[in-house]
């Protein structure tokens, strides 16, 4: 239990169902869609749009999303909803223009976006209210508009500089960054979904809302034709799963990078992580070498699911122990790629629980703030640039080509016990989010933490080179890794965000929300 004496937040407590979410507009909805009798995805569905309205710089109908779901006795399942790079397109072309990577704000970078299909395929089948129902509380919120919540505000002034063209008609007002309380409106977004509640995936896939996202990117040079979008479709799939202490963590699977927080876990499995301080050096330390080499390991081997190699070599403990075993407790590694090379030889999150005991845990993005910046010019909808996440690298898996999916940083949790799922979770923040997985569910088990104490615990995360270590630690630690080699920073953005529910074994449902989002977690 939390000390009263100091600013914090209390577990959310309550029996028919829950939300947990980066904003209160999105949870609000979430338990409105329950207690009018939808389930668990009937409700992350309706909440996830909400947010495309009230956080667009995070997430919104042009992005993808990622899903898994619980009813029962049921396995997991898992619903792959994010987007393919245009027919048209080949990493080639963009080597011959001198191009090493994928511009990030360029037309190149617009992979199809794949939320909207999964939504319409997951209400349609699993789902019991129907899609007009779902999308009714985001065309209402787009219409007549969301108060701007401070975190929102924060990163809106932060990735504002991004947005291009219409984009900056769309997402700025009268020129300016949206002020806390300033009320943002998205009509033509609203028209979208009123589109796609009347038509299904075809309001937005085909016709004017197509056509309109296709002539954008073409007037830009992009390759994207209409059958690129006629032809988008979400996957099922199946869902990969590691074992930390007495939890099983579920994970989607390739091209989301899911097997990168398995692998991480494994590696700190190697260590007493527990016999650490939780805010101490050691243990920041060792999490941070451990990110290094399973972030390696992904960026070798992760890509779409029919272009992954060595998916089993990644989860096996044998390679964990191996990678382990380099890294040194008392110095930083200068090169995880270097380090590793024998041993590898040859972004928005949503959690829901209704009474039936369904659980969805969704996380739904546009990946960097505000996309590739680029809107559709009569509708507005800002495009993702998951394309980004290619590679243009000769012949690796994750190399650029037309109909592709790019390897994808957007990951749903869930932790098991005994075959039952016992809580969904994620963690938002771009790169950060295996990390943050592993640093969750180390949280819990190493430390006994509640789902509430282990988000708000200060982060710490080696990224590129750059140790960013949250103002919540102390000095004397950052001192330490700096004497230990690592490149310490303070972030001015707080590391990633989390939501997780717990299904406790007396039925009662414990809902937490990080306090470094908007959001928090509401039951009924």
């Amino acid at each position: 239990m939390r000390d009263f004496h100091f600013p914090g937040r209390s577990p959310v407590l309550a029996t028919n169902g829950m939300c947990a979410t980066s904003h209160p507009l999105g949870a609000k909805t979430a338990i409105d869609i329950l207690e009018r009798g939808g389930n668990a995805m009937d409700a992350a569905i309706a909440g996830a749009l909400v947010l495309g309205i009230c956080e667009p710089q995070m997430t919104g109908i042009g992005g993808d999303c990622f899903v898994l779901w619980q009813q029962g006795d049921g396995d997991v399942q898992a619903l792959n909803g994010s987007g393919r790079a245009p027919a048209a397109l080949d990493a080639a072309d963009l080597r011959a223009t001198g191009a090493r990577t994928v511009d990030i704000q360029s037309p190149h970078s617009v992979t199809i976006p794949g939320a909207i299909d999964a939504f319409c395929h997951l209400s349609q089948t699993v789902g019991r209210l129907g899609l007009d129902t779902l999308l009714a509380p985001a065309i209402a919120a787009a219409e007549q508009g969301v108060p701007v919540a401070p975190r929102a505000a924060f990163d809106w002034g932060t990735d504002a500089d991004v947005l291009q063209g219409a984009g900056r008609d769309y997402y700025l007002i009268d020129g300016k960054v949206p002020r806390v309380g300033q009320l943002f409106r998205a009509p033509q977004q609203a028209e979208v979904l009123r589109r796609v509640a009347k038509s299904g995936r075809d309001g937005f896939y085909a016709g004017e809302v197509a056509e309109d996202m296709v002539q954008t990117l073409a007037a830009l040079g992009g390759r994207h034709t209409l059958a690129d979008f006629a032809e988008a479709a979400c996957t099922p799939t199946t869902p990969i799963v590691g074992t930390y202490k007495d939890v099983e963590i579920v994970e989607h699977p390739p091209n989301g990078h899911g097997a990168t927080a398995l692998l991480m876990l494994n590696i700190l499995a190697e260590f007493d992580i527990a016999g650490m301080d939780p805010l101490g050096t050691a243990r920041t330390h060792i999490e941070a070498e451990a990110a290094k080499l399973a972030y390696d390991a992904r960026n070798r081997f992760l890509a779409d699911a029919d272009y992954t190699t060595r998916l089993d070599h990644m989860l096996s403990l044998d390679t964990a122990k191996a990678l382990a075993n380099l890294i040194d407790p008392k110095r930083a590694m200068p090169d995880a790629t270097q380090i590793s090379e024998n041993i590898h030889k040859d972004t928005i999150y949503i959690t829901t629980v209704d009474r039936d005991g369904m659980s969805v845990s969704l996380i739904y993005s546009i990946f960097n703030g505000f996309g590739s910046g680029i809107a559709s010019e009569k509708f507005g909808i800002l495009l993702q640039n998951r394309g980004s996440g290619f590679t243009l690298e000769e012949g690796h898996p994750n190399e650029l080509k037309g109909g592709k999916r790019p390897m994808h940083t957007i990951i749903p949790g869930m932790l098991r016990r005994n075959g039952t799922v016992v809580m969904p979770f994620g963690v938002m923040g771009g790169a950060y989010q295996p990390n943050g997985h592993a640093r969750v569910v180390s949280n819990v088990e190493d430390f006994g933490m509640d789902p509430q104490a282990a988000i708000d615990l200060p982060r710490a995360f080696s990224d590129r080179g750059d140790m960013k270590v949250e103002r919540g630690y102390s000095d004397n630690v950052r001192q330490e890794l700096a004497d230990m080699g690592h490149d310490v920073s303070i972030p001015e953005t707080p590391i990633g965000g989390a939501q997780a529910i717990l299904i406790r074994e007396d039925g009662v449902l414990e809902g937490a929300s990080d306090p470094r989002k908007d959001g928090c977690a509401l039951g009924y």
